[in-house]
């Protein structure tokens, strides 16, 4: 058995965990990195990156079959689904590099390609390796859950790490889940061909706010996805493709199976209790993501927590203050933005209308400000689209965006929020014309509008400067 004695050790090579090898061995400490599975994680091998690909092959075949509008005449788009997935492959490739075991081990972190397991407070084995560390950091994410549905045994069924290296087109997609990832393989198997229904338990993107969401899911659905909201899945059978019941007897039936109900901490095989860490259906930690042995922390999906990539590096990033400076860092959530890339994507940072009314009461002002009257949009043809902002006292406290690169556009108020700025700072701000952008500066522009232009002393004052300045 081999041993090794370090300052800090990760397990997990997703987002995370590369963050915190990569920052910490260039300050100077002695990192050991373990990672059975592939190098970048869920989302640069399952989940952001390969969809996102898949994503942009369906907006160029959505283009060729919708531009008439600007005098370019509309074809129906021979779509190669095996080619499709090429190009996802592709894309996958062209970042994995950055994500190597070449390139952090020639950072100089010891990377261990094997699963690790605690088999005491101040140990990890890997394979035939013992790893003693002064610090560890769990960074092991979150996989496809499956929940336990009746006859979902007897299914070859799909989720997330296994869709991508499907290459027969489907010839009718059901997707249980009418979360982000089950709306966005749905609208870019639609735009690429494939009949998609979604089967959605409670209401199709429940967590963002419901007029975005109609405003995003009337599109989706004139893509040609049927999204059957408030069905309860009871039970899946195979019949030579696959069937799906509800529990009011409703029956959907396909040729392929996606279940996208959601994420699980992965942790099952990390063996916690060895090392006296707190956990339930995650690892429990604390403000500063420590858990209940001060010498191990815990970051991203494995918390249970926002599951987001950024969020995770975000994470990196404040356990690095207190592991290499022994600082005190504590981790917030209050400005961190998401984003689902439909199209119209949606993005949200902060609070959401009915949150921060809840929150806030009369105090919260909601500043609205619509695409359809932004010049780029107009030219773009691309006028569906609503910004929403939360303000409170003169500050933004949430932002809520519907529309063709909103989570571009979500960006100056994630900036906003995370800095304390007041709503002055997105009015100060110049956009060049015309620009998408310029919808955000709009917005909170709509604070000063009774301020100034609806406000009867103002009118006063500017009637008598006119009357006796010189």
């Amino acid at each position: 058995m081999n041993r090794i004695k370090t300052d800090i050790c990760i397990l997990g090579a997703g987002s995370g965990g590369l963050s915190v090898a990569a920052g910490a061995v260039q300050m100077g400490a002695e990192v050991v990195l373990i990672e059975g599975g592939k190098m970048g994680g869920d989302c640069l091998n399952y989940g952001c990156v390969p969809s996102k690909a898949m994503i942009a092959a369906a907006h160029h075949a959505h283009a060729q079959s919708n531009s008439d509008v600007f005098g370019v005449k509309s074809v129906t788009p021979e779509v190669d689904y095996a080619a499709v997935k090429d190009h996802v492959a592709g894309v996958i490739g062209a970042i994995a590099p950055h994500d190597s075991v070449e390139r952090f081990e020639g950072m100089g972190v010891k990377v261990i390609q094997d699963y690790g397991r605690f088999i005491s407070e101040t140990e990890v084995q890997a394979g035939d390796t013992v790893i003693e560390a002064r610090r560890f950091v769990i960074a092991t994410g979150s996989s496809p859950f499956v929940p336990p549905i009746e006859g979902i045994d007897g299914v070859d069924y799909l989720t997330n790490e296994t869709i991508f290296d499907l290459r027969e087109t489907p010839d009718r997609l059901i997707i249980i889940g009418g979360g982000p990832i089950g709306m966005e393989m749905a609208q870019a198997h639609a735009r690429l061909g494939v009949p998609v229904t979604v089967l959605e338990g409670d209401k199709a993107l429940g967590k963002d706010d419901p007029e975005l969401v109609e405003i995003a899911l009337e599109h989706v659905r004139a893509d040609g996805v049927a999204i059957e909201e408030g069905f309860k899945v009871a039970s899946v059978s195979s019949d030579g493709g696959v069937s799906v019941t509800s529990e009011d007897g409703r029956t959907i039936r396909g040729s392929h199976l996606l279940v996208a109900v959601g994420r699980k901490a992965n942790i099952g095989s990390l063996d916690l209790d060895k090392a006296g860490v707190e956990h339930d259906r995650a690892v429990k930690v604390d403000d500063g993501l420590r858990t209940s042995n001060r010498r191990i922390y815990a970051i991203g999906d494995v918390t249970g927590g926002l599951q987001f990539t950024h969020k995770a590096g975000y994470d990196a990033g404040v356990i690095i203050r207190s592991m290499l400076f022994g600082l005190p860092s504590k981790a917030k959530t209050g400005h961190i933005p998401w984003a689902t890339y439909i199209d119209p994507e949606i993005a949200q940072i902060g609070l959401t209308e009915a949150q921060a009314r809840e929150e806030h009461g009369d105090a919260v002002e909601v500043l609205r400000f619509k695409f359809d009257e932004n010049d780029r949009a107009q030219a773009e043809r691309r006028t569906e689209g609503l910004i929403k902002v939360m303000v409170v006292k003169g500050k933004p406290v949430g932002a809520s965006v519907v529309g063709m690169r909103a989570g571009e556009l979500i960006q100056p108020y994630a900036l906003a929020i995370a800095n304390g700025l007041k709503i002055s700072a997105l009015t100060n701000m110049v956009s060049p014309y015309p620009t998408m952008t310029e919808v955000t500066k709009r917005a909170a522009g709509q604070y000063y509008v009774p301020r100034l232009f609806q406000n009867d002393t103002v009118k006063k004052v500017v009637r008598f400067t006119q009357k006796y300045l010189p």
